[in-house]
């Protein structure tokens, strides 16, 4: 298990029941609204990078966290009762923190709240969602999704070109083109030489035509010589 929600689940004497040292593997683990008073029942979890406590009633014991959790990278306190400065400064030793949440703590009513805070944990680079030029955080769901969609425009790419078969059937059209032309001068070849012979008979016909013509003529004339 990489991930375990547990919102709104009711802890006991300041932990819940089930939640342990077995789980090494947890990277994200939320526990928002669950009544938590004290951190010091937290199991260690060295690979924990990312801590929900948002909603609860914790006022104080926040450098058991460097030692539970040493590899913090965002932590939410927010609608917790933390008051000042004193409390935040434990969290100095959570080297690899850079995201911190306390919107609606008491603490965020301090004059020179953020500039404060900056000051004291020069780590982290966003508070309450914000930088220190007031950029907004980036949604890490976001990033994620970008970075998906960056790796399947670039596997589209690398799988752009002619699919599967596509040569095949080029080369069968080509052929068939081919036999069609052939198959069309043959027929063509063909009317000619129909064309040729009835012309051929045609001309021959008319002339022995014009040859009977002409032997009649002359046996005509012949009779005509002997009757005289």
């Amino acid at each position: 298990v990489t991930e375990l929600v547990l919102d709104n689940c009711l802890c006991v004497n300041g932990e819940i029941e089930g939640l342990n040292d077995t789980f090494k593997k947890l990277e994200f683990l939320s526990m928002a609204n669950v009544e938590l008073s004290s951190l010091a029942r937290l199991p260690s979890l060295n690979k924990l990078r990312k801590l929900e406590l948002s909603d609860n009633i914790i006022s104080g014991g926040l450098e058991v966290l460097a030692e539970k959790c040493p590899n913090l990278t965002y932590l939410n306190l927010s609608g917790n009762k933390i008051k000042d400065l004193s409390t935040v400064e434990a969290l100095q030793n959570l080297k690899n923190l850079k995201s911190l949440d306390l919107f609606n703590c008491e603490i965020t009513n301090l004059e020179d709240y953020r500039e404060s805070i900056f000051e004291l944990l020069q780590q982290i680079t966003y508070l309450d969602g914000f930088d220190q030029e007031d950029n907004e955080a980036p949604d890490s769901e976001e990033e994620d999704d970008e970075d998906g969609d960056e790796d399947d425009e670039e596997e589209e790419e690398d799988e752009a070109g002619p699919p599967e078969g596509y040569e095949e059937e080029e080369e069968e059209e080509e052929e068939d083109e081919d036999e069609d032309e052939d198959e069309a001068g043959s027929e063509l070849g063909e009317g000619e030489e129909e064309v040729g012979l009835s012309y051929l008979m045609k001309e021959e016909i008319q002339g022995e035509r014009h040859l009977v013509s002409q032997g009649l003529q002359a046996k005509c004339i012949r009779k005509r010589y002997n009757s005289k």
